[in-house]
Parts: structure tokens; C-alpha cells; sequence
């Protein structure tokens, strides 16, 4: 294994790898990072084509990086700025149980139950062949859900709460699918770190 995680739940997933931390920031620094995050990150809001029509993205996104490495997704371009003092000390945590330094993290922010992800695989080419992801949550707890791309049976759903950590890699990427889902739920905000290595 490449790394182990305190209090961690390994997800025994068919032809991938998944960890889940649920205690890896406790409440007090959880809370510290979101309300820092929200108010020093440039948030964006890009525009999304969806079948040749385009839409305002359904959350806001940033990309951070110790790089000047862009990333593209959906039709989507993105420049990097450099890591905030923020969230180097986040990934400098994540790093050291993990035994990986990332360069690049790309941020969402879901104001409400209307913003979402829509299913996807983090399979670009700028991430390599086997990419490992460490996606941090802060705020409002939000359903992670995750289908196989070939078994119809094969599911996942995690419900991501404040200060866990989630940790794809492997294969994971080539075989399964993820989104966040949109909720009538009334809740609040969260902020998601997505860190990558784009080289």
C-alpha cells in the first residue's frame, strides 16, 4: 500500500483503489480553513457546453498550483496561481500521510443544493495514467457518489463531511465514474480541494 491513513475506511471497489479519512481535519481546523478559503480564493464561474448549448458551470471552481501548468477540462481552460500560504499548509498535511507531494489543486465551491458535479472521471491527459487524487471537504456534508463504468452493480456513495479526506488512485479513473449530485436538502456551503500532480 502506499500510504496508510489514521482512522481511515478502505473501500474494497473492483479495479481501483479508495480510501476514506472522515476525521483527517477535526471541526476547529476544518472551520478555520473553510472560512479562509471562501474569502481568499478568486473563485470563478466558467460557462459549460452541454449538447451545443451552453450554461453557467453549477458551482464555482479556482486552480491553484506551485506551477504555471494549465489544466482543461469540458471544454474548459484553466491558468493556475500560486498556492496561497492556506493551502500549502493543507497539502503539506495531506503529503505527509501519504507519502506524495501534489502540484496542482483545482477548488469547488457549492453554494447551495443546486450546485453540483455531473458524473465525470478525472482522466484528462494532464493527469497521467494512474492518477492519485486527494479531494478535502470543508463545510456542509454532501453525497460523493461513484458508478463503474461496465457493472451496472457496482456503486458507491459516501457521504463527505467536514475535514474528511477521499483518496482515489489507481486504476480508479479508468474504470468509474463520480459526481456530486444536485439536493432539495437545504444546506449550507462547502469548499472542495482536489489536489493533482500536472507536470
Amino acid at each position: 500500500m502506499l500510504f496508510e491513513l489514521e482512522n481511515k475506511n478502505v473501500f474494497k471497489i473492483k479495479d481501483g483503489e479508495l480510501y476514506y479519512n472522515r476525521f483527517f481535519f477535526n471541526n476547529i481546523e476544518s472551520n478555520k480553513y473553510f472560512n479562509i478559503l471562501r474569502k481568499e480564493i478568486q473563485w470563478q464561474q466558467d460557462n459549460i457546453k452541454i449538447f451545443g448549448k451552453i450554461y453557467p458551470q453549477p458551482r464555482l471552481t479556482a486552480l491553484y498550483a506551485n506551477n504555471n501548468k494549465s489544466y482543461s477540462y469540458s471544454n474548459i481552460t484553466m491558468h493556475p496561481i500560486l498556492f496561497t500560504p492556506t493551502l500549502f499548509e493543507i497539502k503539506s498535511k495531506i503529503e505527509k500521510q501519504i507519502n506524495l507531494n501534489f502540484t496542482s489543486c483545482l477548488l469547488n465551491l457549492y453554494r447551495d443544493g443546486n450546485d453540483s458535479n455531473g458524473w465525470h472521471a478525472d482522466n484528462e491527459k494532464e493527469l497521467g495514467l494512474n492518477p492519485t487524487i486527494a479531494s478535502v471537504s470543508f463545510g456542509a456534508e454532501r453525497i460523493f457518489q461513484m458508478k463503474h463504468r461496465n457493472s451496472k452493480k457496482e456503486k458507491v456513495k459516501i457521504n463527505l463531511t467536514n475535514g474528511s479526506l477521499l483518496i482515489m488512485k489507481g486504476r480508479t479513473q479508468h474504470h468509474w465514474l463520480h459526481q456530486i449530485p444536485k439536493t432539495k436538502k437545504e444546506v449550507g456551503e462547502r469548499i472542495n480541494l482536489t489536489f493533482r500532480i500536472i507536470k
